[in-house]
């Protein structure tokens, strides 16, 4: 499999989220926060109109725990804020989209016991079609899309954020790559994979594995 390659000049540092599940780019991810260290971090994204990175973790918890070691995967994405409401003044209901994957070449910890890297940006997806063999996985999230949709779910409401861009394989394989009950390595090296025709069909073999139509 390849792995995600270098692109360009390291970026400022980016406050980052380490979480037990990760994101892709143009996915979902719906938070509360409440820790002060995230709290800081997303009213200075929100005022600075800036994203933060999330990170999987391989070692220790979301919840910070001084005594315990954390370790994280050094590909991540970028979190772009969409929504945060204000449930108390100490806790947050955040709403972000999945933005650019990026490498992380080192990081510190800092104010509040929080993360932040210095990080090269890696290039998106080419807009790949869906080669034949693999058109089944994107006919059955068209048609999860399709039924929500009659059930009224509001765009708002939905799992899967506009556009939907059903004729590209890399962003119907990072759909499926985030309903999959995989595992955290294994959706890792999704992440990781450059080549987007080549992580649709990794993601049809894993659809298969669950007894899934591809």
């Amino acid at each position: 499999m390849d792995s995600a390659v270098e692109s360009g000049q390291p970026s400022q540092p980016l406050p980052l989220f380490p979480l037990s599940s990760g994101l892709f780019p143009d996915g979902l991810i719906a938070l509360r926060i409440f820790e002060v260290r995230y709290l800081d971090m997303i009213k200075r994204c929100l005022r600075e109109k800036t994203p933060f990175g999330v990170v999987m973790l391989k070692n220790g918890r979301e919840v910070d725990a001084p005594q315990e070691s954390v370790a994280f995967e050094t590909i991540g994405c970028e979190a772009e804020l969409i929504t945060v409401d204000a449930i108390t003044p100490a806790l947050l209901s955040v709403r972000a989209r999945g933005g650019r994957r990026f490498e992380i070449l080192s990081c510190d910890k800092g104010r509040y016991g929080l993360w932040s890297g210095r990080v090269r940006m890696i290039p998106g997806d080419d807009a790949c079609e869906i080669p034949a063999a693999q058109q089944g996985a994107a006919d059955s999230l068209g048609q999860i899309i399709a039924r929500l949709q009659r059930q009224g779910v509001s765009p708002a409401e939905m799992p899967i954020l506009a556009p939907y861009r059903l004729d590209e394989a890399g962003w119907v394989a990072n759909r499926w790559a985030e309903f999959l009950p995989l595992s955290g390595p294994q959706r890792q090296a999704l992440l990781s994979q450059i080549d987007p025709e080549d992580r649709l069909r990794i993601i049809c073999a894993a659809m298969e594995d669950f007894g899934l139509d591809t």
